[in-house]
């Protein structure tokens, strides 16, 4: 008998394809004609004069690559100027950088947690977080969708060391978590609060400062926020930040701190751009949240149901996971790109387009991308407004 140790994948792509769920990349090009609804510019930084020559000087002084790990060689002046600059911005009294947001996730939940101790997780959490607390050796408690009730429960029935996580901004449907009700729970039940800001930070709070922010949370005690440096700030990285003594902590216990090749400098150097222009230009951000609830009421105006947004996401429903793509597929060939949200990615099951909001977007180009989504969508979305 021959061994074909593969043979497996052939199945699996089958059922994939038969569910309509295969995902394909598509490499874009430098320069395209298309509307670009679907990234996470939020504030259109990623090709700004600034942040890209803020990223090549940096290349150009320090070389493309971080050459080492952060305790090794990975770590320059750039990378400690990049950490003061987001705890002061974020209001933090320290900041760890580390090459993705997925990894500052897994840092934090790991280092934070561990045998023993209890997580609580929403329902609605990133990829990241629900790895991270796989990664974690302690129990893991999902709980309901941004439920603080259903929080302190879970807290209330452990007697140990605990940590609650929580997205500040949903992906998926772009709400926000209740962070003050989260935090004051946790208070109750001498628990952290973990919260990736992600999807937070240059949208929300003053000048872009974050969500923590915005409810006055940032900086306090058993707070730790987690967030990523490819959104709004235009570049590429994640960081952790948090009183000094959790830093410290992360630095010596954070696998994918000490065994991971630092941020290479471009990033860093792009990032420190976006922050610098971020604090001169501080409306960018309530821009974005303008040009997110615009697309929210044309759209629903028009018939189609989607989740009002609490920062720069806002999904469309779909009649399905076929319909989606093709909605997307129809949209693209109209010259819109817009995201497509399908099981397994959607918690709940419900297809949807993801549309990003971006400050820079002009009115004409949120009247295009309104007419275009409503002009192709699928038999089954038009229904009433919700």
């Amino acid at each position: 008998m021959s061994f074909a140790p593969f043979d497996w994948i052939d199945d699996e792509a089958r059922r994939r394809a038969a569910a309509g769920l295969v995902r394909t990349l598509r490499p874009r090009p430098a320069e395209t004609e298309l509307l670009d609804l679907a990234s996470n510019d939020y504030l259109g930084l990623t090709r700004h004069p600034e942040v890209t020559a803020a990223a090549a000087d940096a290349a150009r002084r320090w070389g493309a690559g971080a050459t080492g790990s952060r305790l090794v060689t990975g770590t320059t002046t750039l990378h400690a100027a990049l950490e003061r600059e987001l705890a002061a911005f974020c209001g933090f009294e320290a900041a760890l950088v580390f090459s993705s947001g997925y990894a500052a996730n897994l840092a934090a939940l790991t280092t934070l947690s561990g045998h023993g101790s209890l997580i609580v997780s929403d329902a609605g959490n990133h990829a990241s977080i629900v790895d991270g607390c796989r990664l974690s050796r302690a129990a893991t408690a999902v709980v309901p969708h941004a439920e603080p009730d259903a929080v302190r429960k879970a807290l209330h029935a452990h007697d140990g060391r605990a940590l609650a996580v929580t997205d500040s901004v949903f992906s998926v449907d772009g709400d926000a978590a209740p962070l003050t009700e989260l935090a004051e729970v946790c208070r109750a039940e001498g628990a952290a609060l973990l919260v990736d800001d992600a999807h937070g930070l240059g949208v929300l709070g003053e000048g872009g400062r974050g969500a923590l922010a915005a409810v006055g949370l940032a900086g306090g005690e058993g707070i730790v926020a987690t967030l990523t440096l490819s959104k709004s700030l235009g570049s590429q990285g994640g960081a952790v930040l948090g009183p000094a003594r959790v830093i410290e902590h992360l630095v010596n216990t954070a696998r994918t701190f000490i065994f991971d090749t630092g941020l290479a400098p471009a990033a860093a150097g792009g990032a420190l751009g976006a922050l610098d222009l971020l604090r001169r230009e501080p409306d960018r951000a309530g821009r974005a949240r303008a040009v997110a609830t615009a697309l929210y009421e044309r759209l629903t105006a028009a018939g189609l149901t989607a989740a009002r947004p609490d920062a720069a996401v806002v999904a469309v429903r779909a009649p399905s996971a076929d319909t989606a793509v093709r909605w997307a597929a129809d949209c693209r060939a109209a010259g819109i790109v817009v995201g497509c949200f399908r099981p397994p990615s959607v918690p709940d099951g419900i297809s949807r387009l993801r549309l990003t909001a971006r400050a820079d977007l002009t009115p004409e180009q949120i009247s295009a991308a309104v007419a275009t989504i409503v002009r192709t969508a699928p038999e089954g979305a038009s229904v009433q407004a919700g």
